[in-house]
């Protein structure tokens, strides 16, 4: 195969300016002599800058496309000071509700053109890592903390410096920081007083830990209490884990206890609901007919057919887009006062619960 000696028009080498061969990627000097533009009007495009003219504008992006060019990321933070990421630390990674809060939050950042960058404060404790003062020395742009984190005082100190937003805890109260979570005293009354409407006058409720935990307690505790049921109730606790879930229901169902067993549970989350389920099944009680069982959080668990748990449908995915539409607004705006948004729960009913046997 012959090959021809004449170099391409407009360099020596053979190759157009800024045309990519697998060796060098394409540069903004490429784009801009395809363009016919100069290096500066091509950045001015590539910052949405409103300072240039649509025919030029256009002729970039062209540029742009044919080359396949991708500006460099780090390069243009360092220009814009903005990283366009968004800090997401998350209380567990392995709690399902988290992960529906992620999707809420993702909606609308990406629309936003924000990026997230994710860490489990579960390692956080375990490592002595401190992830929230990482996030800052990254750079992000603004910082997420889904659940409750145990490092407050460590939050307080980033939280002056960056744009933060509590998701699906009510803690800390701190200045400048937006809080968005669920009704959690309204949903546990939700749930209690479900079964309550059922028939069941000894009711128990698998309690989970920090301020979610004694919210969800709370309105337990208020249902069965407004309707004479408190001296019959009880309260095992618990951890929020399948693990937790299973001890604290055998220690309610096992018959030694030498009490009545309950014929309902509440149980903190979907996943101690499982447990919960898990021990009821070994304790030979059929669900619902022996025992019914309501959760938490309406997480893909209480979906899973065979389980088909009632729930308390928490708005996770609704959480996680006003957590979103909250930093947005911070960001625009950092020293606005501090919001906090109650989202409405639902109960959702499946197959978990039916009136006691007589």
């Amino acid at each position: 195969m012959e090959r021809s000696n004449e170099p391409a028009e407009g360099r020596g080498d053979g190759r157009v300016a800024g045309q990519a061969d697998g060796r060098r990627p394409p540069t903004i000097r490429g784009v801009a002599e395809r363009a016919g533009v100069s290096k500066s009007l091509v950045s001015l495009v590539l910052q949405g800058s409103p300072r240039v003219s649509d025919a030029k504008r256009q002729a970039v992006l062209d540029a742009i496309e044919e080359l396949g060019y991708r500006p460099n990321a780090a390069a243009r933070s360092l220009v814009a000071r903005r990283t366009h990421t968004v800090g997401v630390l998350l209380n567990d990674m392995r709690n399902p509700w988290f992960v529906e809060v992620l999707d809420g939050l993702n909606s609308l950042l990406e629309a936003h053109g924000l990026r997230m960058l994710m860490a489990d404060g579960r390692l956080d404790r375990r490592a002595g890592q401190d992830f929230a003062r990482t996030f800052q020395e990254l750079r992000v742009d603004g910082l997420v903390v889904v659940g409750t984190l145990p490092d407050t005082d460590g939050l307080a100190e980033v939280a002056e410096r960056l744009p933060t937003v509590i998701a699906g805890n009510h803690e800390p109260r701190l200045p400048q920081v937006d809080i968005v979570a669920n009704d959690d005293e309204r949903g546990a009354r939700l749930a209690t007083e479900h079964l309550i409407a059922l028939g069941h006058r000894r009711i128990a409720h698998i309690a989970g830990q920090g301020l979610v935990g004694e919210l969800r307690r709370r309105g337990f505790e208020a249902a069965v209490r407004a309707h004479g049921l408190a001296a019959s109730a009880v309260v095992e606790s618990g951890d929020g884990t399948e693990e937790g879930g299973y001890r604290a229901a055998v220690r309610l169902l096992n018959p030694s206890r030498g009490t009545e067993r309950p014929t309902g549970v509440f149980a903190f989350n979907d996943i101690s609901c499982v447990g919960a389920l898990s021990a009821a099944q070994e304790l030979g009680l059929d669900v619902p007919a022996d025992l019914s069982l309501v959760g938490y959080d309406n997480t893909y668990l209480a979906r899973i057919r065979h389980l088909w748990l009632n729930s308390v449908n928490n708005a996770s995915h609704e959480v996680g887009r006003r957590a979103a539409r909250c930093l947005l607004d911070r960001m625009e705006r950092p020293d606005a006062p501090a919001g906090h948004q109650l989202v409405a729960p639902e109960l959702e009913i499946r197959g978990s619960t039916a009136p006691p046997r007589p």
